[in-house]
């Protein structure tokens, strides 16, 4: 049989997480003996580990605001009409360069509304195809709350309209898609849990001793966690791992001068480098790991066994990072600090928390969604019956 294709769209606006999930996943797809196209509408991330996936990267944008509602090209510039259409033509020439057997858009459209202008033309034309695909959305396991009720609606006739699957990249004893998703039970019969994704391929450093008995603390890959990494060089002295080395990794997209502004904070006995590829290994040699609750972060500490402390994120219309360490402290010996809370002395407070407990056991969560994930699409791709 003629090697199967996937078309995976993913538009990072803010975090790298987005992007580093379909990497994950990409990679297990690979796996499957799938060919596999990575659409990718953020700016590039340095050292991004596709595996085989073929990347077509688009012009590329990001948001301004904490609300999504600012969206600038990659010189900075309010994006117009006519890169619209720049962007919309290039997103429908890489769909039909890849001629997939699956399409694949991670959030939309339970999310990236503002980028329907490219998006939809792409779905028409596959539904009235000949060679129509299986049409998939890929969304975390948390929704972000709308404040319109009839942008669920919205939601829900786009699934009817376009989609024949949606994977959710979670586990749903430890949060149901609709406990976010509200009519999530009208579409029961498209909706397939596979487990949280979980990024492994730094484990394989865990050997070599990096981050032994360090306090590790991260922000993920963005920019918005900054004031974390600079209250925690704050809090290092307050606390009962003052004499233990601290490792601060500062987002690959952080601009140097703020780079720079933490750098000159650190003192003896605390490190500043950028966010690495082995983060798994360096957490599970850690003693602690303090981070802010990003999908991603989250899951590879938990698998990691390690002690944790997490500030959830929580700007503009974001609730989805503190619900999900709110549940998992409930399961977990994970200590939560609330953003608006963030001080030196709150945060120490939490880390000696965290540190006279025990190691989080097994929380009995499924990890294995990567692996779920690409075991269903590589069915549905086998089904189309063309070549």
């Amino acid at each position: 049989m003629t090697q199967r294709r996937v078309l995976f769209y993913v538009q990072h606006l803010l975090g790298i997480g987005h992007l580093k999930r379909a990497a994950t996943i990409a990679r297990a797809l690979a796996a499957q003996d799938l060919g596999v196209t990575i659409v990718s509408g953020g700016h590039d991330i340095p050292g991004l580990n596709l595996g085989d996936a073929h990347l077509v990267q688009l012009p590329s944008t990001r948001a301004t605001d904490l609300y999504f509602k600012e969206l600038v090209d990659a010189d900075d510039r309010p994006i117009d009409v006519d890169w619209k259409q720049r962007r919309a033509d290039a997103l429908f020439d890489a769909y039909r360069a890849a001629d997939a057997h699956v399409l694949m858009f991670e959030l939309f459209p339970f999310g990236r509304r503002q980028m329907r202008f490219e998006i939809e033309p792409v779905l028409q034309d596959a539904i009235t195809s000949s060679r129509r695909p299986v049409i998939v959305s890929s969304v975390r396991d948390i929704l972000v709350a709308q404040a319109k009720p009839e942008r669920n609606d919205e939601m829900l006739g786009r699934v009817a309209r376009y989609f024949d699957h949606v994977l959710i990249h979670g586990d749903q004893r430890l949060i149901p898609f609709d406990r976010t998703f509200p009519l999530a039970d009208r579409i029961q019969d498209k909706l397939h849990y596979t487990g949280y994704v979980v990024d492994r391929t730094g484990r394989g450093a865990i050997n070599t001793g990096q981050g032994r008995d360090e306090v590790i603390v991260s922000a993920g890959g963005g920019a918005v966690g900054a004031d974390l990494l600079k209250v925690a060089i704050a809090a290092r002295p307050l606390t009962a791992l003052a004499a233990h080395t601290w490792r601060i990794l500062v987002g690959v997209t952080v601009d140097q001068p703020t780079f720079d502004g933490i750098a000159a904070l650190a003192g003896p006995g605390i490190i500043v480098e950028r966010a690495r590829a082995d983060f798994t290994a360096l957490v599970t040699n850690s003693a602690l790991s303090i981070s802010q609750g990003g999908y991603n972060t989250v899951m590879e500490v938990l698998e990691a066994g390690t002690r944790a402390v997490i500030v959830p994120y929580a700007g503009g219309a974001e609730t989805e990072q503190t619900l999900r360490a709110h549940e998992l402290a409930r399961r977990t010996p994970i200590q939560v600090v609330a953003e608006n809370a963030l001080a030196a002395q709150t945060l120490a407070h939490a880390v000696d928390a965290a540190w006279r407990r025990e190691p989080p056991a097994n929380a009995m969560i499924d990890t294995n969604g990567a692996e779920v994930s690409a075991a269903l699409i590589a069915g549905w791709a086998r089904s189309a019956p063309w070549s």
